[in-house]
């Protein structure tokens, strides 16, 4: 990481920075929302369509295919009439559980911290 402070020192792992790397694999905006809806359990691809509803299909599938490849979600397809596709977390993906949860809570502490500054802001204005 750079820092303008050089509070940071260059990364000694020869393949890269580690920050870098889980922002790689669960960074943007829909593969951490996919990973936490997967910690309550399995889902079906129509779940997340209704847990998430401003995702499109095509950007669901993609970011889907890509937590799989990276091995974080296990794909189960059952084949039966219509078929019938599962996604749940893989072990590995459930070692993301903590940092998801952090995320969760420091998400909801800056939607309080917003809210008290709009409320503050629109208090001055009045």
């Amino acid at each position: 990481m750079k820092n303008h402070y050089n509070q940071y020192s260059a990364c000694p792992n020869p393949y890269g920075c580690p920050v870098e790397a889980t922002l790689e694999v669960i960074g943007g905006k829909w593969k951490g929302v996919i990973l936490y809806h997967l910690l309550s359990g399995t889902k079906r691809f129509n779940e997340f369509r209704r847990l998430m509803p401003d995702i499109t299909q095509r950007m669901l599938t993609l970011q889907l295919r890509e937590l799989e490849k990276d091995g974080l979600v296990h794909r189960e397809i059952y084949r039966e009439v219509p078929p019938k596709v599962e996604y749940s977390l893989t072990e590995f993906g459930l070692t993301l559980q903590p940092i998801i949860m952090l995320m969760r809570d420091w998400g909801e502490r800056y939607n309080k911290e917003i809210a008290i500054k709009r409320n503050i802001s629109e208090k001055v204005k009045s």
